[in-house]
Order: C-alpha cells, then sequence, then structure tokens
C-alpha cells in the first residue's frame, strides 16, 4: 500500500481503462479521486474514452460539479455500466442525449455482478429483469441509442426449462473507493460509514482483474489499531491509499459529519415526528399504510413512499414494522433526500448485495415505491423520461421478488392543485401530464412477469386505487367526493377495467385526525 497525493491519481488510469466507482447518491463517493480525473481530462485530455461502472451514482441532484456530474464532460467518458444513473444531471442529460453508450443494470444485478467477476465468473444467472427493460427482448439495460450499437451485455438463457438472463462479465481496471480510514498497514475500515455499499466487491473485482485499487480516507490510522471486524477491506487488496478530509461546503452530500446514529455506534432519541398536513401525499400514505402488518419488513422507496413511515409513526405503528433499504440497513428510520440509503437508528447494516441475496428470494413481505407511469397492461416506468434518463436503481429486483407491491403516486402530475374538505377530496386543478397512459415510456415493473409471479399488485392514487388482475387494470376504489367520469377517466389514456365492486376509499383517510388503525393492525392475521 501506497499513500499518494489525490494529484497523482489520474494518472494511475489509462485511456479506455474500466474505472469502478463506489457511492450511493449522496453517500460513499470518491469525490476528490474523482475530482483528480477531472481535472486531469481537463488539462490535458487524458484519461479519456474510460469505461464507467458503479451502483447509485454518486451525486446530490443538481449540476453542480460533485460525484459523476465531473465525468460528463465530452470525450472523458466511453461507455458505462451503472443501475442509476441519475444522481448527477449533467451525467445523466450526457447519457440522454447520446454523448456516450450507457446501459442501466438492476441494482441487485451490478452488486451480484461485481461478485462475479472477482470469481472470474463469465457472468450473472438470474431471473430479475425479465420482461423489463432489462430483457434483452425488450431494450436489453440499454440506456441510449448509442448503447444499442455495442455488443449486447444480456441474453436469454434456458436452465431446467426456465427463462432466465446472463448478464456478461467484464474487467475491471480501476478500483477509486470512499471508506472511512486505513491504518499504516493499508487496511481499509468504514467504520463511519452508514452504507457499506459496493466498496469490497467492487475491490475484489478489481484486484482479481489484475487492475488496481485506490481508496480515498479521512485520516490514517496506526498500523494493528482497528478491530479485525470493522475492516472491511484488507490491505492486500489495496493499492494506493489518499488521505481527503471531508467537505463541508456542500451541506449533507456526501456525509462529511461523523453521524454515530447511523452507524450503531450510538441510537438517538427520535424528536416526536413532526405529522404532515392532510394533503395527497399523506392520502396516499395513509391508503397504503391500511395494507402493513405486524412483523412486515418493508421497502419503502425514495420520495413519495416515505409518507407511509410518517404515517406508521402517527397512528403508533413504527414499533411493529422493520423498514429496509436496498443499500444494506434494515430497522431504524431510513434518511430521505440525497443521503438515501442510510438509516438513524438501524438495527443492521450489511453490504448492498447482501440486502440483495435476501431481496431476490422473497424476503420482503411489501415494497411500496414511486409511481410515474402506468399502461394499460399494468406496466411501470420510473427510469427513462424522453431524454431525462435515471435507470431503475433497485426497483426492478425489489417489485420482481416480493409477493405484495404498491406503486404509489399521484394521479396527474405537473401543476396538480387539491385540497380535503369535509371528508372529500376536491380537485381545483388538475395536472397537466397524465400518468396512467396507453404505453410506458420504458418497462421497470413488467406486469405480465407480476402476473406469472402470482405477485398481489395496487397502485394507489389521492383519488382511486387500482389492482393488477390477469386481464389488466382494474379500478377498485374511488375517494369520496371524485367523479369517475370527470376525475378519473378523462384523466387516463385508456379505459381500466371498473369492479363490479368499486367502493369508496375508506373515509378515515380524508379526514384530520388520527384514522385510528392500530387496533386493526395488530389484529390481523
Amino acid at each position: 500500500m501506497k499513500i499518494i497525493d489525490k494529484k497523482e491519481v489520474a494518472s494511475l488510469i489509462k485511456d479506455g481503462d474500466m474505472v469502478a466507482i463506489s457511492g450511493s447518491g449522496g453517500s460513499g463517493s470518491p469525490e476528490a479521486l474523482i475530482r483528480s480525473v477531472m481535472d486531469s481530462f481537463l488539462e490535458t485530455r487524458h484519461p479519456c474514452n474510460i469505461g464507467v461502472t458503479c451502483g447509485i451514482s454518486p451525486g446530490n441532484l443538481t449540476n453542480d460539479d460533485v460525484g459523476m456530474n465531473m465525468l460528463a464532460k465530452e470525450g472523458l467518458v466511453g461507455r458505462a455500466i451503472c443501475a442509476h444513473l441519475g444522481m448527477g444531471r449533467v451525467f445523466g442529460n450526457a447519457i440522454g442525449s447520446n454523448q456516450f453508450p450507457a446501459f442501466a443494470v438492476p441494482l441487485g444485478v451490478i452488486n451480484h455482478l461485481y461478485r462475479a467477476i472477482a470469481g472470474h465468473e463469465v457472468g450473472l444467472i438470474t431471473h430479475i429483469g425479465l420482461g423489463t427493460f432489462a430483457d434483452p427482448r425488450v431494450e436489453g439495460c440499454c440506456a441510449n441509442e448509442k448503447a444499442k450499437e455495442l455488443d449486447p451485455i444480456v441474453e436469454v438463457v434456458n436452465i431446467g426449462g426456465k427463462e432466465n438472463l446472463f448478464y456478461h462479465s467484464f474487467p475491471i481496471n480501476v478500483a477509486l473507493i470512499k471508506a472511512s480510514y486505513s491504518d499504516e498497514n493499508g487496511n481499509i475500515s468504514l467504520e463511519e460509514e452508514g452504507v457499506i455499499g459496493e466498496q469490497y466487491n467492487m475491490a475484489i473485482a478489481t484486484h482479481n482483474s489484475g487492475g488496481i485499487v485506490i481508496v480515498e480516507v479521512k485520516d490514517i490510522k496506526p498500523k494493528n489499531s482497528f478491530k479485525a471486524r470493522n475492516v472491511l477491506i484488507h490491505s492486500s487488496y489495496v493499492d494506493y491509499v489518499v488521505v481527503n478530509k471531508p467537505d463541508e461546503s456542500l451541506g449533507e452530500y456526501n456525509i462529511p459529519f461523523y453521524r454515530p446514529e447511523i452507524t450503531g455506534d450510538k441510537r438517538i432519541k427520535l424528536e416526536d415526528i413532526k405529522i404532515r398536513p392532510l394533503d395527497e401525499r399523506k392520502i396516499c400514505g395513509r391508503r397504503s399504510a391500511m395494507e402493513l402488518h405486524k412483523g412486515f419488513v418493508i421497502n419503502l422507496g425514495v420520495g413519495m413512499p416515505d409518507s407511509v413511515a410518517n404515517v406508521a409513526a402517527e397512528e403508533g405503528i413504527s414499533d411493529h414494522i422493520y423498514l429496509s433499504v436496498e443499500s444494506g440497513p434494515t430497522g431504524g428510520v431510513p434518511i430521505g433526500g440525497v443521503v438515501f440509503g442510510a438509516s438513524v437508528n438501524p438495527d443492521s447494516i450489511i453490504s448492498t448485495a447482501e440486502q440483495f441475496d435476501a431481496y431476490n428470494g422473497g424476503s420482503l413481505n411489501m415494497g411500496i415505491v414511486g409511481l410515474a407511469e402506468v399502461d394499460k397492461h399494468g406496466n411501470v416506468n420510473v427510469s427513462k423520461f424522453g431524454t431525462r434518463v435515471t435507470g431503475p436503481g433497485g426497483f426492478i429486483n425489489i417489485t420482481q421478488s416480493t409477493h405484495k407491491m404498491i406503486f404509489m403516486g399521484t394521479f396527474t402530475a405537473s401543476n396538480l392543485e387539491e385540497e380535503i374538505k369535509d371528508g372529500k377530496l376536491v380537485i381545483k386543478h388538475d395536472g397537466e401530464k397524465m400518468k396512467f397512459v396507453d404505453k410506458v415510456q420504458q418497462i421497470t415493473f413488467s406486469a405480465e412477469q407480476a402476473i406469472k409471479n402470482n405477485q398481489e399488485i395496487l397502485y394507489v392514487t389521492e383519488r382511486c386505487v387500482f389492482k393488477l388482475i390477469k386481464d389488466g387494470v382494474e379500478l377498485i376504489e374511488i375517494a369520496p367526493g371524485i367523479d369517475l367520469e370527470k376525475d378519473i377517466l378523462a384523466h387516463m389514456e385508456f379505459k381500466p377495467i371498473i369492479s363490479k365492486n368499486l367502493k369508496l376509499m375508506d373515509e378515515r383517510i380524508f379526514k384530520d385526525e388520527k384514522m385510528n388503525i392500530k387496533d386493526d393492525f395488530l389484529n390481523k392475521e
């Protein structure tokens, strides 16, 4: 192990190298290492045409020069294989505008693929992605047109009479990884990180590919000072270490201040949760919360699904469920916003790959995720909108492997204005964008596959609830105050199946006071 200056990092990367980059949105990004690559390219035009691979792309959902945005310089990147491409908006826009070819791979797949690469296996065989845009019969993970010009990275294989997808391995030449500390021997600790992520698998995959592993840490500790269980990457797999103090000017991004409550080193008393006002977000959260059962392990997606946790706290049922995040934490309260992926007061933290071992096998009792577009078949898109490319993140793994899924979101989007008055939903100005469309732009969730898997699927909005059945999307509930023709059917590009037992949504959802669902919740079988 050799300690080097951050300015030396770029000189270790050759033109065309495949570079693995750690991080998960607003945490775990090797900012100093990425910046070295950017600065060198702007000054010398090298390294250029590199490949990049990551899980959830580092970034803060802005155009700032942080995370993957630093690599969105024309000519720097030659291709990308990532699970999520949109945390750095400039990077995502570069993909959407065909600046370089990019593949969007499910988060669990890319994590398990790193393990396959480490083991010199030819690839990964899995059911994850069947019927979605990851399926080569659909788009083969292609995030843009340029990707279609390259050799496929995934193919359909039949094993034992069952269809699977085979994702091809690829060599990794350089790994850029962020950790907490290195000791003088080069052993690497992630003891102050709230997300373990892909760091270990990236390091081993790179080392076993004959590449070099560069780790950014905040400080060097004396040799033999780490507890063995806190060493995630052994010194024999580490080539270079860069010491870089966290950048506190970026606020929460990359978690510059140590927060012991997200690592399990300390448990904090959570302040009384602020009860959110009765709005469309809370309506969706309340209706979804009514599906919860005691002891359920639940994955909540980022954004509107956060409201379910708020409702659970208000109703006094939080202590009876376990919230899980695909990045590794289970238990506690997931953190929203840019640093989504970590949890406050988690019960356990494992690597992302290990979390998906559990998820893929059906460990989740329920998943509650966002709803951006739904088509007449029940397919859902959350990964691509015109030239705005985000990728699936963990969405495909979660939605294909969990028996009960709830997709939640407002019925329409863009300038939607609503209010709840006298226990009824009033639409003051409907959204200008339809979400229930004839055909989704990209299939991130396959309804056909869900039917084959015998999954239970609900689509929850503030004005109605749909259910996936064999023949399509069935309308099963409608909010009080809502007119079926004027407020629902007139704002859909397809006509849903209308249930013969169409009923009003529970009236408690539309009242300011608590719903008092705790007794019902605890007594469910």
